[in-house]
């Protein structure tokens, strides 16, 4: 991994992680060990069974301006290459979308190409009125694949999914937001408070509530019927300690204090 490309850091409490992309002299344009680097961060944050929320945020001016166009000359010049290359994305991608604790990206620029199909792995997106959003990939005559296609697709349909590849236009936050691509359109000046907000109030929650719902979302996205077994676990709460206390602080009027037990 290029040195320092992938930063992360941890709140005063231990209980949020934040995971800045960090090339911003390119506007954090994903390569090939950004995206090994992702992968091995979400994989290693996903171990952590007392982490409560993860920040995805770029450096600088941009979120993520989609590939570095450098390597399709060279480690994606052939069928193999791309092959073995969207490998390791796929492995970022997936690892970010199945990180048991909430995923919250930060969003200010650029957020377009491989920096959407990251984004849309998050649960949650909050961005600025400044930040823009597509695929414009068609203008260089590259596909987009089925599963990055699907990671976006999910949130906002197939006919608006069309509108982003096939007329490979940028989109402003305002269509975003009426889209359902992102949760917030904020003015910049208001996207640190935003974000404190959003993460305040995941934390306030019951954290293996939220990664049960995380999952059962997730879940709700394939076209299986949910089996008996997995109806079953929607009660699996009912045996944690977690319970006892949110139960005993309602009825105490008290602020209840959550342990992920």
């Amino acid at each position: 991994m290029s040195a320092h490309a992938i930063l992360t850091s941890r709140s005063d409490s231990g209980l949020v992680a934040t995971v800045t992309l960090n090339k911003p002299d390119k506007l954090n344009a994903l390569d090939l060990p950004m995206w090994q680097g992702l992968a091995e961060t979400f994989e290693a944050l996903g171990e952590d069974a007392g982490l409560r929320t993860v920040v995805l945020q770029g450096a600088g001016k941009a979120f993520a301006a989609g590939a570095d166009i450098g390597e399709f000359d060279t480690v994606r010049a052939t069928a193999r290459q791309a092959k073995e290359y969207d490998v390791v994305m796929r492995r970022a991608l997936r690892a970010v979308r199945e990180c048991p604790a909430p995923v919250v990206a930060r969003i200010d620029g650029a957020c377009v190409g491989g920096g959407l199909e990251l984004a849309a792995q998050a649960d949650l997106r909050v961005a600025t009125t400044r930040s823009r959003f597509g695929v414009p990939i068609s203008r260089i005559s590259v596909v987009m694949a089925y599963p990055e296609i699907e990671g976006i697709q999910r949130l906002i349909g197939a006919a608006r999914t069309a509108e982003i590849l096939l007329e490979g236009k940028i989109h402003d936050a305002a269509w975003a937001y009426q889209a359902g691509l992102i949760n917030y359109a904020v003015e910049p000046e208001a996207l640190d408070e935003t974000m404190t907000g959003v993460i305040d109030r995941i934390g306030q929650g019951a954290p293996l509530v939220a990664r049960w719902h995380k999952r059962f979302i997730r879940r709700l996205v394939t076209p299986h019927p949910v089996s008996p077994s997995e109806l079953d676990e929607c009660y699996d709460f009912l045996s944690t300690a977690d319970y006892v206390e949110g139960v005993n602080a309602f009825k105490s009027k008290r602020k209840p204090t959550f342990k992920a037990q």
